[in-house]
C-alpha cells in the first residue's frame, strides 16, 4: 500500500513537472525533449507499482486471444513485421496483373502436373520467412534456370501461413514469405518483371487439422503461372 500511495504522490508532482517544463521551454524541441523525460519516469512509476517483471502488449484482433501454445512461437509485433517488408523491396514488375495480356493474379492456373517438382512448396519454420531446407533451395536454383529459359512464363508466389496468430499478422508474413522466394530466384537470375507476389496469411490451409504436424505443412509459399 505505500508504494501505492508513493507512486500516486509522484505522479502528481511528474505531473506538474510536465506542465512546467512545457510552459518553461521556448523551443519546440526542448520542449518534447523535456516531455519524452517526464514520460519515463512516469513508465518508471508504473513498473514499480506492477513489479519490474510485468510485460503487456495491446491486442490488434479479438484472434490474437487465441494465440499459439508451444513456447517456441514469438511473434514480432504487426507494426515491426510491417517495417521488415523493406527487406525484400525489389523493384515491382513492369507490368500490373490484369494489363497488357497479363490476367489478374486470381487467374493464373495451378502448375501443370509434369511441373510439379520443379515448381514444389517451399516451407518455412514457425514464425520465419528464412529458406532453409538445402533440399529446397537447390530447387528454386533449378527454377531459376527454367524462369530464364522461358521468357514468355509468369508467375506468382503465395505466401501461406499456419493458424495461429492474428489475421493482419499473418498476412504480413506471408507476404514476407513470398518476397524472400522472388527475392532468391531475382538473385538466381529469374527476371523480376515476370514473378508476381502475393499473401493469403491463414486463409487458405491444405491441412485442416490444429497439430503442430499440420502447422508445418501449412507455412508454405506456392507457385501459380501464366504462359503469354
Amino acid at each position: 500500500m505505500d508504494r501505492i500511495l508513493d507512486l500516486f504522490r509522484n505522479s502528481r508532482f511528474l505531473r506538474f513537472l510536465t506542465i512546467f517544463l512545457a510552459a518553461g521551454c521556448s523551443h519546440t524541441t526542448d520542449t518534447w525533449e523535456n516531455m519524452k523525460t517526464a514520460g519515463r519516469y512516469m513508465q518508471k512509476g508504473v513498473d514499480d507499482l506492477l513489479g519490474k517483471d510485468f510485460e503487456s502488449r495491446m491486442l490488434s484482433s479479438d484472434d490474437e486471444f487465441y494465440g499459439p501454445n508451444d513456447d517456441d512461437f514469438i511473434p514480432l509485433s504487426d507494426a515491426d513485421l510491417h517495417q521488415q517488408l523493406a527487406d525484400y523491396a525489389l523493384v515491382q514488375p513492369k507490368i500490373d496483373p490484369g494489363q497488357f495480356g497479363i490476367p489478374s493474379l486470381d487467374h493464373f492456373y495451378a502448375v501443370p502436373e509434369g511441373l510439379k517438382t520443379l515448381f514444389s512448396s517451399v516451407h518455412f519454420e514457425t514464425d520465419q520467412h528464412a529458406i532453409r531446407s538445402t533440399q529446397e533451395v537447390s530447387t528454386l536454383i533449378q527454377l531459376a534456370t527454367y524462369l530464364k529459359e522461358h521468357p514468355n512464363l509468369y508467375v506468382v508466389i503465395e505466401g501461406h501461413c499456419d493458424e495461429r496468430a492474428s489475421a493482419s499478422y499473418n498476412m504480413a508474413l506471408g507476404m514476407r514469405r513470398s518476397n524472400a522466394v522472388r527475392s532468391f530466384l531475382v538473385k538466381h537470375g529469374a527476371d523480376l518483371h515476370r514473378i508476381y507476389t502475393t499473401s493469403k496469411g491463414k486463409e487458405q490451409p491444405v491441412a485442416l487439422g490444429h497439430s503442430s504436424e499440420d502447422w508445418k505443412v501449412n507455412r508454405r509459399s506456392e507457385f501459380r503461372m501464366f504462359q503469354k
